[in-house]
């Protein structure tokens, strides 16, 4: 059993492994420890960040994502700036508290100056009310401290894994696609002052449960703040899908992500870990049972309407015809149903972060 495992203030690796596996019964044992240590140090409260998924042009092009480089089928769109505005605009009027600008990776000049005055305007408009995440993918130290000294403070850049040799199957292998480049993002976010997010897919092909193992245990020895981490779903356009018959099967997939959140709330008690919309694609309460067991941050998609289907990371993304209006109505009776309460008009800063700059 792993009653013995729950009792420990460290895990080790064999802990972790055996979390992983463990049986339906010793896993409502496992929630229920996790909701227990997310009700003492954060209570049952959620954040929200309104996300604006401004742009699916990428110059990367992963085996897993739907927006990669050279998917022909997509059809690829950009936001007007004052689009933008617009939404930044309905999440402030709303009581939002914060927002998250994320895009397809793009490096240059023209993009890190555009981001910088949006991250102006947005503040400007907000009475610098708004918090603003960043996920914008891998950029220079240059830019990054560009957009934080403009008031973006929090940005999330998944590491997708911690074995790098999982990580070369996932990739292409060149100068955009570097494991080691990618740690040193995550090391200059960090050093600038950002509170800094990671996260990982559940389920990839190639993927074992030691690899999930030492995922926690890297997010763990990063010190990260926030974790973003949901199932895999494989997109039919995109190389990775020759392995779906290989996979296990979606349901299975949700699972381990519950657990992988659940585990994570205990290693790491008040950091901010998201309910992400993957788990809604598979379970039309997948976000509800995430926020039960130790999530305590969610990301409603207040992207216009007219854009949403364009930024398919993977197949089934839920949400895409629902007005912004519509999804707030519907949060608010979800999280009721969890037994959480949205804290609107508060940026929901990591805990975590707060207390490590305290010391």
């Amino acid at each position: 059993m792993i009653t013995e495992i729950l009792s420990k203030e460290n895990f080790t690796i064999e802990d972790i492994i055996k979390l992983l596996n463990s049986s339906k019964d010793e896993q409502t044992e496992l929630f229920e420890k996790s909701a227990e240590i997310k009700k003492k140090y954060l209570g049952n409260y959620v954040y929200l960040r309104g996300l604006i998924e401004f742009s699916n042009v990428c110059i990367k092009n992963c085996y897993y994502c739907g927006i990669r480089k050279d998917n022909s089928k997509v059809s690829r769109y950009n936001i007007s700036d004052n689009e933008i505005l617009e939404a930044a605009k309905y999440a402030y009027e709303n009581n939002y508290g914060s927002l998250v600008l994320q895009s397809g990776e793009v490096q240059n000049r023209v993009f890190s100056d555009r981001i910088e005055k949006l991250v102006k305007q947005i503040k400007s408009l907000s009475d610098n009310k708004l918090g603003i995440t960043l996920s914008c993918g891998e950029q220079s130290k240059e830019t990054y401290l560009q957009w934080f000294n403009a008031g973006a403070h929090r940005y999330l850049l998944r590491i997708e894994t911690a074995n790098k040799e999982l990580y070369k199957k996932l990739h292409p292998i060149d100068d955009f696609h570097d494991w080691d480049k990618r740690l040193d993002c995550l090391k200059d976010l960090k050093e600038i002052g950002y509170q800094t997010g990671t996260g990982i897919m559940v389920g990839l092909p190639f993927q074992t449960i030691d690899d999930l193992a030492n995922d926690l245990i890297f997010m763990k020895n990063m010190d990260i703040d926030m974790c973003g981490m949901g199932p895999y779903i494989e997109h039919f356009d995109t190389p990775l899908y020759q392995f779906s018959k290989d996979l296990m099967t979606l349901k299975q997939r949700l699972n381990l992500t519950l657990k992988m959140i659940a585990i994570l709330r205990i290693l790491m008690k008040d950091i901010n870990i998201v309910a992400t919309t993957a788990l809604q694609a598979i379970d039309k309460i997948g976000r509800e049972k995430a926020i039960r067991i130790g999530a305590n941050i969610l990301m409603p998609n207040i992207t216009p309407i007219s854009f949403r289907d364009k930024y398919l990371l993977y197949e089934n993304k839920p949400c895409i015809n629902e007005n912004s209006s519509d999804c707030k109505n519907c949060i608010d009776a979800r999280m009721k149903i969890a037994g959480n309460t949205i804290e609107y008009g508060k940026w929901g800063d990591s805990l975590h972060f707060q207390n490590s700059i305290k010391m």
